[in-house]
């Protein structure tokens, strides 16, 4: 059996990269969306380590929830993407800049 300090060490380390690619990376949306992505994904390691931990499936419940905001985030971030490299052919931070009203 696998103790719970793996699953949390292993959480702790994807949210760090996840962070990393949020900070060190301001120019490409695509990869700020993965990096959101790896952040819920390492929150959502930690609910279903706890969860089976303490026998109770609420964690895993929260899971759920998490992965479909995930995803409606995901999808609206992509569709936005899209129609932004329609319009400006390009998909830099630098250029989301010009958009202000």
């Amino acid at each position: 059996m696998i103790p719970l300090t793996h699953y949390l060490v292993l959480g702790a380390v994807l949210f760090s990269i996840s962070m990393v690619g949020i900070f060190l990376n301001r120019k490409n949306v695509v990869i700020l969306l993965m990096a959101i992505e790896l952040l819920l994904l390492a929150v959502n390691i930690n609910f279903v380590a706890f969860s089976h931990y303490l026998q109770d499936t609420a964690g895993q419940v929260f899971v759920f929830f998490i992965l479909t905001v995930a995803a409606a985030e995901s999808a609206i971030g992509l569709a936005i993407l899209i129609v932004l490299f329609r319009t400006r052919r390009s998909i830099n931070v630098e250029d989301l800049d010009t958009l202000r009203g």
